[in-house]
């Protein structure tokens, strides 16, 4: 599997720096890696602050809050993808300030954070719903944790 990460910086806030993208970047691949995919693939990844990040989320979700990271999927099933030699994914928009505010509030760093939240967008990209019922949440969170530990956190 290749895997091609686009990057867009849309925030003022943070500097974004190599590692922040490269944590990100092993963080999709390991998730994708976890589930057996084994096409190559494009993934977006925007980093953006609160402000953007809640009108996305109240345009797209109906929800007016700044939330940490919205996952906006190419494909509604994973059937649509199966003559593709090259899968856009789908777009992945990380808010750098909601994840400083998560990483403080967990006690973890930073990367531990942008590391959790690309896992978790990648899984909603591949189709999994931890708001569908408690054992989609179950697995999903349990998918979370052990790709986590594979990665070092």
């Amino acid at each position: 599997m290749n895997l091609t990460v686009d990057f867009k910086d849309e925030q003022e806030i943070f500097d974004v720096r190599v590692a922040m993208k490269a944590i990100v970047r092993k963080a999709i691949f390991n998730t994708l890696n976890y589930e057996g995919f084994d096409k190559d693939v494009e993934v977006s990844v925007t980093f953006t602050d609160n402000e953007k990040i809640k009108e996305l989320n109240a345009k797209y979700r109906n929800k007016d809050s700044a939330t940490d990271v919205l996952s906006f999927p190419m494909f509604a099933s994973m059937d649509e993808m199966e003559y593709m030699d090259t899968v856009p994914l789908g777009d992945i928009v990380i808010s750098l300030e909601k994840a400083k505010e998560q990483a403080h509030n967990f006690y973890h760093g930073s990367y531990h954070e942008l590391a959790f939240l690309s896992i978790h967008s990648t899984l909603h990209l591949l189709g999994y719903d931890h708001e569908t019922s408690k054992e989609d949440e179950e697995d999903m969170f349990r998918r979370q944790k052990e790709i986590m530990e594979i990665i070092g956190f």
